[in-house]
């Protein structure tokens, strides 16, 4: 007796733990009621949009063929000795002009094609006092570039280049941009040739203002690097989003800090160079901050937000029309401003000749100015 239960006891322990194995694996869905073995797959999810691509050479291979190698080089003069630049040490020897010596200097930057009819746009600062430009395309043609017209405002330039069957770039709207899509960035780096680096829209508006102010900039963290310069920044499908600038970084190499120019605003600036040679930009000739609640209990008047007026520029536009330093800007053409570069957009997209109305507190009084825009001065 003893011994059958000995036996019968681990007999009864193994057949509970297949009958719970069974249970459980009936729950899970492994084996059905009737003993059969299935696999059930897990549902995919109805949402794909999260879904990791696996490769974007689709959109490489419709972007690229417009990505440009623009290769520059101008003359440079110079002293043959830094000696020569002396003036003692000339007329001890009796040298009436030093001896100069000439060499050449060269740069390389990138373009984008963006029309058939042979415009490239590009950073100004690519091409900047260059005495030849060279385009080098992708399908290996090299042709010599001439500058249509540049706007060292925007760091814009645009070149024109003559041959048949040149491909263009197809441009997406930079206002459908969207934190975290995912951008390439393609241009010659270090001019080792074209390449393509991969990452995302990091922010958007970004002010940049010792670049320039007047461009909200797309910062990316897709590798930039010299050589990049003027090169596209296209989205997951190729489309053209952005002109690659500049980065931000202390040695001179990728940080995973660049800074692209949006597109919507690179089209306008091409479309008025190609019109004009030129971008006008219309100008009152003050230098606005933002007022605050210190500055006015500084200055002894009630605060009131607007643009406090720094300084005014003497026989400009807004000088000519009564406006003087300590005066606050409340309004331009009924629409109140509040920021120095909100207002400075509004004037510079006016025409020369436009009148603008001004609305400003003085001495806790409001008074009105009507003032005509005059051409932006060059800023060099």
């Amino acid at each position: 007796m003893n011994t059958f239960v000995r036996f019968l006891l681990p007999s009864v322990g193994v057949g509970l733990l297949v009958a719970a194995l069974i249970i459980g694996l009936m729950k899970i869905g492994v084996i059905d009621s009737g003993g059969i073995v299935i696999f059930e797959n897990a549902k995919p999810t109805s949402d794909t949009s999260y879904a990791p691509r696996v490769s974007f050479a689709d959109a490489v291979e419709r972007a690229q063929p417009a990505v440009v190698n623009i290769y520059t080089s101008k003359i440079i003069t110079r002293s043959a000795h830094p000696l020569y630049d002396d003036p003692i040490f000339r007329r001890f020897f009796g040298l009436n002009q030093a001896p100069q010596r000439r060499r050449m200097q060269s740069s390389l930057g990138s373009g984008v094609i963006m029309s058939e009819a042979g415009y490239v746009l590009t950073n100004n600062h690519v091409i900047e006092g260059a005495d030849e430009i060279r385009v080098a395309l992708h399908d290996g043609r090299e042709l010599l570039a001439s500058v249509v017209g540049t706007d060292p405002e925007t760091d814009l330039a645009v070149l024109s280049i003559e041959s048949r069957d040149l491909p263009s770039i197809t441009m997406a709207s930079s206002r459908e941009v969207r934190v975290g899509d995912v951008v390439l960035a393609i241009g010659n780096p270090f001019g080792v040739g074209q390449t393509v680096t991969e990452g995302i829209v990091s922010a958007l508006g970004r002010n940049q203002s010792n670049i320039s102010n007047f461009v909200d900039f797309i910062q990316t963290d897709a590798a930039i690097n010299p050589g990049n310069s003027g090169g596209a920044l296209v989205n997951a499908h190729g489309d053209l989003i952005g002109i690659n600038t500049a980065i931000y970084s202390q040695t001179g190499a990728s940080n995973g800090i660049g800074f692209a120019i949006p597109i919507d605003l690179a089209k306008t600036i091409l479309m008025a160079i190609v019109k004009d040679g030129q971008v006008v930009r219309g100008w009152l000739g003050i230098e606005p901050q933002i007022m605050t609640a210190a500055l006015a209990e500084l200055m002894h008047v009630e605060f009131t937000p607007g643009l406090l007026v720094a300084g005014v520029f003497r026989d400009g536009p807004a000088f000519r029309a009564g406006v003087r330093p300590g005066d606050i800007i409340t309004q331009i053409n009924g629409t109140e401003v509040t920021a120095p570069r909100t207002a400075m957009n509004m004037i510079s997209s006016l025409k020369p000749g436009e009148h603008v109305k001004l609305q400003a507190q003085r001495s806790n009084q409001t008074v009105q100015f009507s003032a005509t825009v005059e051409a932006r001065p060059d800023p060099n």
